[in-house]
């Protein structure tokens, strides 16, 4: 039967602990570097996503250098109803 030496274990230990500690310290420096890296590329593909869903309508109407043209907002058949009620002041008893 194969039996551990002392040596044999603390030098493991000692292995496990300098990766753990070096994968920590590097993270500590490149870890903002790689999140920045991924953040921007989630950005690209959630924009081309949304591009892709409403037509990219903002990148269709580009315009001649000096034209100017008015948008209109639609008129909303919804207008403020007059009749809700009667307003009531009230004051509150402590």
């Amino acid at each position: 039967m194969l039996e551990a030496s002392l040596s044999g274990v603390l030098k493991t230990v000692l292995i496990v602990l300098l990766v753990y500690f070096g994968l920590k310290i590097l993270l500590r420096f490149f870890g903002p570097l790689l999140l920045k890296y991924f953040i921007k590329k989630m950005g690209k593909k959630f924009e081309s996503q949304f591009n892709q869903q409403f037509g990219g309508q903002q990148q269709t109407r580009k315009q001649e250098k000096g034209k100017v043209t008015i948008d209109k907002k639609p008129k909303s058949g919804k207008g403020s109803n007059k009749n809700v009620g009667e307003y009531i002041d009230y004051e509150e008893i402590d």
